[in-house]
């Protein structure tokens, strides 16, 4: 019999001049002083028993009591962020002891997210359709951000509560469930996380300490990561990641947007987290993985540490995608100004970065540094054809496959699948999806809702977008736009078969391959800058041949062919290959 006693209920408030504990039973409210103990810990007498309500109320300076407010540290928020937080009752009795984890050598990585994936919009949901990515080749599924925020949609970016998982999804119990289920299918778990702002709608941080720093990220103010009392903050973030990794047994995190990160002490809290990772991965035998998405270009982040890095598993490289989608689809706006050339795609497929150090139109600056193609194992890099930001920060929110033949989709599919790096779908595009994915919220504060249209509508006026062309995010209709229908037509058929077969290739021909050095990559014009033409590249026993262009090519790569999606308009031969418009072709030379 376990006689072990709940801890006594505390919470971290360093900004409160008095603090009462509030908890809610049948009888109604009852309130409980509590006691500014070491470190401005304010303890209770009340231990935290499975399945108690409860929050706190803060005095200020003035003498006035705030409303109830959600710990910080809630590790669930049955209605929402504003409500009462609930000490999980756990049942949950975990069936993954085979269970031994993923490398990311080797992987598919497939993202998705919760409320648009299936029509149930839940985890229980993403678990019925577990067999179905199986069968592709997922190896594991990455959420998007899973924690609490306000309202019913959202993307997750706007989360609040850390510890705690979103009710409406399922909440911890449908969580765990999900990941039994995963591991029972021999599929991973990735969760995105992220730790460089705050959401709006529910975000009472502020008023137990110095969870932030002042200035701003874009998204929200700035993490406390490096200020007066950013321990206790560096703690919040670090025994969240250790609850993913033991409580959920969560495979792998997805850190968004470190470049936000205003970080500047002699350990990055990158390295901090992956350090709990290889801790965790050593103590349970079940290998962690912590993947970082970065504007940065900074090889330090996926080096090791003996080397000076942080050892990360793996790292997000929008420059590959970008130099993919502007030839295959010919848009050159924003971002993609830098992009669009031949020569351009020949070092970004080879080099993994396109900014190593050189001037960047767009930034008015140099930008990034270059990979050590000696040292950097290949999968290190995370690839993809789209994710949810190159679709949903698009005016429509409109997908590749809205815009692009099959040929195109299949096209930049083989691009990703047939290189050495790990590729990553979004969900839908494997079958050509036609529906959109749009931002959307529903934040409780209908201020905050104008302020997102407001700031929607400014970002995609300055990329050259109309405003007629963006959905009101806030509008339920736009997050019903955006759940995948599962209905397939004869040509989405046909998409996802070539997406099978080009997965099931990559394992049976091992083009996981570590040595960045040992990947060749040519292009078939002589002007670097021609915007159309053909790219070979692969090793020494199989090589992808591919016409970026709507013309026929001849390309002095022949041999075997293995596969292509468009035979009809591709002749091999031992000397040479001769590719029709948007084709490709995998070759063994």
């Amino acid at each position: 019999m376990d006689t072990q006693q709940p801890p006594l209920i505390s919470v971290w408030a360093p900004y409160a001049h008095d603090l009462r504990l509030i908890t809610r039973g049948a009888g109604g409210d009852n309130t409980y002083p509590m006691t500014r103990g070491a470190g401005d810990w304010w303890r209770s007498e009340v231990p935290a028993s499975p399945g108690l309500r409860y929050g706190f109320q803060i005095q200020g300076e003035d003498g006035q009591w705030s409303k109830t407010l959600p710990d910080p540290r809630s590790l669930a928020q049955p209605d929402g962020p504003h409500g009462l937080s609930q000490i999980p009752a756990d049942k949950h009795v975990w069936r993954d002891q085979d269970w031994t984890g993923r490398a990311l050598a080797g992987q598919i990585l497939y993202e998705l997210h919760v409320g648009t994936f299936s029509e149930a919009g839940t985890f229980d949901g993403v678990a019925q359709k577990l067999s179905y990515l199986r069968d592709i080749g997922v190896t594991s599924i990455q959420l998007m951000p899973i924690n609490p925020f306000g309202g019913k949609r959202n993307w997750g970016y706007d989360g609040v509560g850390w510890h705690a998982v979103h009710a409406a999804y399922g909440g911890p119990a449908g969580l765990k469930r999900l990941v039994d289920a995963a591991h029972a299918a021999g599929m991973g778990v990735i969760v995105d996380v992220v730790y460089n702002h705050f959401g709006p709608d529910g975000n009472y941080v502020g008023m137990f300490g110095p969870y932030t720093a002042g200035g701003s990220t874009g998204w929200g103010e700035v993490v406390n990561m490096c200020g007066p009392q950013s321990d206790e903050v560096r703690a919040y973030i670090l025994d969240a990641v250790r609850m993913w990794f033991e409580d959920y047994h969560i495979d792998g995190l997805r850190l968004d947007a470190v470049h936000a990160f205003v970080d500047t002490g002699a350990y990055s809290i990158m390295e901090e987290i992956e350090l709990i990772a290889e801790e965790v991965g050593a103590a349970t035998g079940v290998q962690r993985i912590v993947i970082a998405e970065s504007d940065l270009n900074d090889p330090r982040l996926i080096s090791a540490r003996e080397a000076g890095g942080y050892g990360l598993a793996g790292q997000w490289v929008d420059d590959i995608h970008h130099a993919i989608h502007t030839l295959v689809s010919g848009e050159h706006h924003a971002y993609y100004a830098d992009f669009g050339s031949l020569g351009v795609l020949e070092k970004t497929l080879r080099e993994g970065f396109l900014f190593s150090g050189n001037y960047s139109t767009y930034r008015g600056r140099r930008h990034g540094r270059r990979i050590n193609r000696e040292l950097t194992p290949a999968y290190r890099l995370v690839t993809y054809t789209t994710t949810h930001d190159q679709t949903g920060n698009r005016a429509k929110g409109d997908r590749p496959s809205q815009n692009l033949s099959a040929e195109k989709q299949v096209l930049k599919a083989a691009l990703v699948l047939c290189s050495p790096y790990t590729p990553m779908l979004f969900m839908g595009e494997e079958f050509g999806a036609k529906t959109p994915f749009p931002f959307f919220c529903s934040h409780g504060d209908e201020g905050l809702n104008e302020a997102t249209r407001e700031g929607r509508f400014r970002e995609f006026r300055h990329s050259g977008w109309s405003q007629d062309e963006v959905p009101d995010p806030a509008c339920a209709q736009t997050f019903e736009s955006a759940k995948l229908v599962w209905d397939f037509e004869p040509e989405q058929v046909e998409i996802l078969r070539a997406y099978r077969h080009l997965i099931r290739l990559r394992k049976q021909l091992n083009l996981t391959r570590p040595r960045m050095s040992e990947f060749q990559v040519d292009i078939g014009q002589q002007d670097p800058a021609a915007k159309r033409g053909w790219v070979a590249y692969g090793f020494e026993d199989i090589r992808l041949v591919a016409n970026l262009s709507g013309e026929k090519q001849e390309l002095p790569y022949g041999g075997e062919l293995i596969y292509s999606f468009t035979p009809e308009k591709v002749q091999v031969a031992a000397e040479g290959t001769v590719l029709g418009p948007w084709s490709f072709a995998l070759l063994r030379p």
